[in-house]
């Protein structure tokens, strides 16, 4: 099943500056190779389901390492048969 997931995910017992761990979690996505958009809020993710859980998984045990509370949101949106769904869903909406 083919899944668009936004993301956002960071530590909150490290002060009101977070961006450093938000790189640490960016970083594993970067390095996953999946397609991703970052935003304002979050980032989006498109693969397989069991592709992007394995980079969510990840992700998490960047921060669990030496964090000792997580703060995550996770929206999905899972289709069958689905391709390149970040980008035809903005068109379809710019078009």
């Amino acid at each position: 099943m083919s899944v668009i997931a936004e993301l956002s995910m960071f530590p909150m017992d490290k002060g009101t500056s977070v961006s450093p761990f938000v790189k640490r979690v960016l970083g594993v996505i970067q390095a996953s190779g999946i397609s991703h958009q970052l935003n304002p809020m979050g980032t989006v993710l498109e693969g397989e389901w069991t592709e992007v859980m394995a980079v969510i998984d990840r992700c998490y045990s960047e921060l669990a390492e030496d964090c000792d509370r997580i703060y995550m949101t996770l929206k999905v949106d899972a289709r069958k048969g689905r391709t390149n769904g970040m980008r035809s869903k903005v068109a379809a909406l710019q078009g």
